[in-house]
């Protein structure tokens, strides 16, 4: 059980590390802007597990007609991140290598160019899609954390403590403080 979420932790070289960090910081931290630091923590726990489950599941299937790579890395959750928040997008055009195309296409456009990453598993990043794009559809509602919720872990140990790091950029929990925040 308890690979369901330490195989984000695995990298087999220093290319798939290198591009899994910069996954990570590009699309993790705009997705943290938008929910905060306490949603993000639990939601990239949450995209795990999930994404682990439905690779799980894929895997016996997919396996009997071709090999599939294992999922390592940090790249499921990644791309679970950009599912959500593609789907959720208010725009409706993003530029993409110089063209403009759908917001809702752009990550299954770089879930193509994810696949020539060295050591990277097209069928565990595609998962990580599926459940993102679930979620920002509304089909995972059940499993969301409440505001209230995140507002209390806000002032709980280790959030408190990320809060007075001044090296850190700590998003509150509540809408509120996200919106006071970003206006001062």
């Amino acid at each position: 059980v308890h690979r369901l979420v330490t195989y984000v932790f695995v990298y087999e070289d220093l290319i798939s590390l290198a591009c899994g960090a910069v996954i990570i910081w590009y699309f993790a931290g705009s997705f943290e802007k938008n929910v905060g630091t306490v949603k993000h923590c639990f939601f990239t726990a949450m995209f795990a597990v999930l994404s682990g489950l439905l690779y799980l599941i894929l895997e016996s299937i997919v396996s009997r007609v071709w090999e599939v790579e294992d999922a390592k890395g940090f790249m499921p959750v990644a791309f679970a991140t950009l599912g959500v928040s593609t789907t959720r997008s208010r725009m409706k055009r993003a530029l993409l290598f110089g063209f403009r195309v759908p917001v809702v296409l752009v990550p299954w456009f770089l879930l193509c160019v994810a696949w020539f990453i060295p050591r990277s598993s097209l069928l565990g990043n595609l998962c990580g899609l599926l459940t993102g794009e679930a979620y920002g559809l509304g089909y995972c509602f059940c499993l969301d954390l409440p505001e209230s919720v995140g507002s209390k872990l806000d002032r709980m140990f280790p959030f408190c403590l990320l809060r007075r790091i001044p090296v850190l950029k700590y998003v509150p929990g509540s809408s509120a403080e996200r919106r006071a925040s970003e206006s001062s």
